[in-house]
C-alpha cells in the first residue's frame, strides 16, 4: 500500500512545475489507521519536549540561587530543543492530517525550517562546549571561578556560541541556493540542506565538500574540548583526591556528559540510516524521534540530577499542598 501510494505521489509531484515557488512535500505515506497512530504518538512527545523544557527554564528563571552560568547556559540548551523541535514537527503533523496532494510548503518557509534546523543542530555542540569550559573552570580553578566566569565572559561565549551556528549554517545554505533548481519534491518529512541539494540538477560537488568540512570543524571542535575539559578534570581529581570535589565533578560533570554522548548518539544514528536497509516510512520515524528523544530527556536528566532544581519543585509542590 505504502509503496502504490509513493508512486502515485510521485507521479503528482512530476506534474509541478520545477521552477515554481511551491514544493510538494512528501511526508508519512502510512495506509489506513497508522497515520492516526504516528500522528498520537509524535504530539504526545512534541509535548513533552515543550513541557519538560519549559518547566526546567521558567524554575531557573524564578529561583535567584540558579542564576549561575551554569544554569543560564542550560536554559539555553532547553530553548535550543524546543526551537529544533518546533522547527519540524507543527509541520510534520499537520501533514499527517492533509492527503499527500495536499501537502505543500512555500520555497521561502522551506529555506527558513533548513536554516532553523541546522542552527539548532550546530547550537547544540556549541553550547555543549561552553558548559564544557564552565566545568572546567569551576573545578580546576574553583578559586578564580567568579573572576573567569563573569557576566561578560557568559554574554561573550554566548554570542559566539550562536553566533558561531548563525555563521557557518548561513555560509553552508547560502552557497546551496546559488545552484539553480529544477526539481520541487522534498523527499522526506522536512527541509533541510541536503533536501536542497536534491533541489538542482548542476554539479553539487563543492557544496558537499563545504557541509562535509564545516561538519567535521563542528563535531571535531567538540570532541577535542571534550576530551581536553574531561581529562584536565580527571587529572585535578585524582591528584587533589578530594572526595568532596570529587562528589562535585560527578555530580555536575556526568550530567554534562550524559546530555552530549546522547547528541552524538543521535546524530550518529543518521549516519547509519544511510548503510542500514529499513523501509522508508522507518527512516523516517528515527529521523524524527533523532531530535524528539533529546529533546525530552536533557531536561529530566539535568532537572532530577539538580539539587537546586529539586529543591525548588519540592518547595513549590509543598507551598501548594499547604495552601490546599
Amino acid at each position: 500500500m505504502c509503496i502504490t501510494a509513493r508512486f502515485h505521489l510521485q507521479c503528482q509531484m512530476q506534474n509541478l512545475s520545477s521552477v515554481g515557488p511551491w514544493l510538494q512535500v512528501e511526508g508519512f505515506l502510512l495506509s489506513g489507521g497508522w497515520s492516526l497512530v504516528a500522528l498520537v504518538c509524535f504530539l504526545l512527545l512534541y509535548i513533552v519536549v515543550l513541557v519538560a523544557n519549559g518547566s526546567v527554564a521558567v524554575v531557573i528563571a524564578l529561583d535567584r540561587a540558579l542564576h549561575t552560568p551554569m544554569y543560564l547556559l542550560f536554559v539555553q540548551l532547553t530553548l535550543n530543543d524546543v526551537m529544533l523541535n518546533s522547527a519540524i514537527l507543527p509541520q510534520v503533523l499537520m501533514d499527517l492530517l492533509r492527503p499527500p496532494k495536499h501537502r505543500v510548503m512555500h520555497l521561502s518557509a522551506c529555506i527558513l525550517q533548513a536554516f532553523l534546523v541546522h542552527v539548532s543542530s550546530t547550537a547544540s555542540y556549541t553550547v555543549l562546549m561552553t558548559m564544557a569550559f564552565d566545568r572546567y573552570v569551576a573545578i580546576c580553578n574553583p578559586l578564580r571561578y567568579n573572576t573567569i566566569m563573569s557576566g561578560r565572559m557568559l554574554v561573550t561565549l554566548t554570542v559566539l556560541s550562536w553566533g558561531g551556528a548563525v555563521v557557518v549554517v548561513t555560509i553552508v545554505i547560502g552557497s546551496t541556493l546559488w545552484l539553480s533548481r529544477c526539481r520541487s519534491v522534498i523527499e522526506g518529512l522536512y527541509c533541510s540542506n541536503p533536501i536542497l541539494f536534491k533541489f538542482s540538477c548542476e554539479n553539487i560537488f563543492l557544496q558537499n565538500i563545504l557541509a562535509l568540512i564545516i561538519t567535521a570543524l563542528v563535531l571535531g571542535g567538540s570532541i577535542c574540548v571534550m576530551l581536553f575539559t574531561y581529562l584536565r578534570i580527571t587529572v585535578v581529581c585524582v591528584r587533589n583526591q578530594s572526595s568532596k570535589l570529587n562528589r562535585k565533578a560527578l555530580q555536575t560533570c556526568s550530567t554534562h556528559l550524559l546530555v552530549y554522548l546522547l547528541l552524538m548518539l543521535s546524530g550518529l544514528s543518521i549516519v547509519g540510516l544511510q548503510r542500514v536497509q529499513l523501509l522508508v516510512e522507518g527512516k523516517k520515524i528515527i529521523s524524527l524521534l533523532k531530535d524528539l528523544v533529546p529533546g525530552a530527556l536533557n531536561p529530566i536528566i539535568y532537572g532530577l540530577q539538580s539539587k537546586e532544581v529539586r529543591r525548588y519543585l519540592l518547595s513549590c509542590s509543598g507551598s501548594r499542598t499547604h495552601t490546599q
